[in-house]
């Protein structure tokens, strides 16, 4: 029998640095146990190029990221998703579509590095640190087995994993 590969739809306002790290990063971390999208409710249309050179050096694939809206996975024929994660606080407090199957659903609230003001240099360094949230964010996600776990406990451990996300001083 084939192992249940879990969609993960993750959200922010331009889809354009958080929600797209955290695409990528899932589908590397994730293996053959989650497949990560991205979209946004007003997106960029343009994945921010700090975001891309972050996601290079790390030696994450870029060519077919883009910045897209989240009605492309509202719609019929969009594949079903598990979870719904906001990573902006923008997205967390719109209304959302109404999603196929009811997915669980956790707001992990990460810093915008699109709105950090600095030299270039600053900014990679910022975009770096929140990759790096992110990725430890998605780690414990990764670890959680999801199987064994009901709905309630399920959303208290996504919520907890959000709890987790470090506030950064600039």
């Amino acid at each position: 029998m084939a192992k249940k590969i879990f969609n993960v739809l993750f959200l922010c306002t331009g889809n354009s640095c958080r929600s797209v790290f955290a695409e990528s990063i899932l589908n590397r971390i994730g293996e053959d146990r989650y497949r990560g999208y991205s979209a946004g409710s007003h997106p960029t249309g343009a994945v921010n190029p700090y975001t891309t050179e972050v996601l290079q050096r790390f030696d994450h694939p870029t060519e077919h990221l883009r910045s897209k809206s989240w009605d492309e996975f509202a719609g019929a024929g969009a594949p079903k998703m598990d979870f719904i994660i906001t990573v902006c606080d923008q997205a967390a407090g719109e209304v959302c579509p109404v999603w196929p199957g009811k997915p669980a659903v956790a707001h992990w609230s990460f810093p915008d590095p699109a709105k950090f003001e600095g030299s270039d240099e600053q900014k990679r360094a910022f975009f770096t640190k929140v990759y790096g949230m992110i990725n430890n964010a998605l780690s414990l996600f990764v670890s959680l087995r999801l199987e064994a776990l009901e709905s309630a406990a399920l959303k208290q451990k996504l919520a907890a994993i959000g709890e987790t996300i470090e506030k950064p001083s600039r």
